[in-house]
């Protein structure tokens, strides 16, 4: 069975005839241990994708489920259950980070919320132990967000979306803020992550050469509506669809692949 399941998702704004769907009926699932990459320009609707993936805006038509259970339509509490499951990382480094908090409290707040009898000794310990899995040192613990660089912020950002130890992570743009050579590393570092920890990522990028490199599977966005899903392979070498096929003649290769 599939870990994540969307089916027939549909949200639209205002009502009859004056409604505007910025996504009209979008079905697809990922597998355990993949990664889907949600591909298409710039309002096409994918980010309200994954906030309706992680429960955190309601469609107007279709169902979510997570690992069987539905994600759609149920209560806070058992919304909050399911969501220390799949984790976001989103697209700005600098605004996901509250800068009044020290990287220690950022990264353990989740333990914090989901977990209140862990004490912090071994919260602090946790917190080592997340940061160096994204290759940052203790050091970091007592500083502030704006002591970090771009590509350090989004590490902080992924160690706290591993705190709960999550079975996917929702990965919305997450190296669009960064420089080329920056977001390469970051690219890499998820990429080992979900060998190591056996994650399922929902990877969402306007950028095909980026979603090429790191998923199984690839469904292209266009206008709210799914217009060409397959295999990496087959979506970027034989692309069925014009609009994919302008996705893949727009972008070049990254160097670093």
């Amino acid at each position: 069975m599939a870990l994540l399941v969307v089916d027939d998702l549909t949200k639209a704004y205002g009502r009859g005839d004056d409604a505007v769907r910025v996504v009209d009926g979008v079905s697809f699932s990922i597998e355990r241990g993949e990664t889907l990459g949600l591909v298409g320009e710039s309002g096409s609707g994918k980010s309200t994708i994954a906030r309706m993936v992680l429960g955190l805006v309601e469609p107007t038509a279709g169902t979510v489920t997570f690992d069987g259970q539905a994600v759609t339509g149920v209560r806070q509490n058992r919304l909050q259950t399911l969501r220390r499951r799949m984790q976001p990382v989103f697209q700005d480094p600098y605004a996901a980070l509250n800068p009044r908090m020290r990287v220690e409290a950022i990264v353990t707040e989740p333990l914090a919320i989901h977990e209140r009898s862990v004490g912090g000794a071994e919260r602090r310990r946790r917190c080592r132990e997340l940061l160096g899995q994204v290759g940052l040192d203790e050091s970091a613990m007592r500083r502030f967000p704006h002591e970090f660089s771009g590509g350090q912020r989004q590490r902080i950002n992924i160690a706290r979306a591993l705190a709960l130890k999550p079975e996917m992570l929702v990965l919305d743009e997450p190296v669009s803020a960064l420089d080329v050579s920056v977001g390469a590393q970051i690219v890499n570092l998820l990429r080992d992550l979900q060998r190591e920890f056996a994650l399922t990522y929902l990877f969402i990028s306007h950028s095909m050469p980026l979603v090429r490199y790191l998923s199984t599977n690839i469904a292209v966005l266009q206008s709210g509506k799914l217009v060409e899903m397959g295999s990496r392979s087959a979506v970027c070498e034989t692309p069925r669809e014009e609009y994919t096929r302008n996705l893949v003649a727009a972008t070049p290769h990254p160097s670093w692949q």
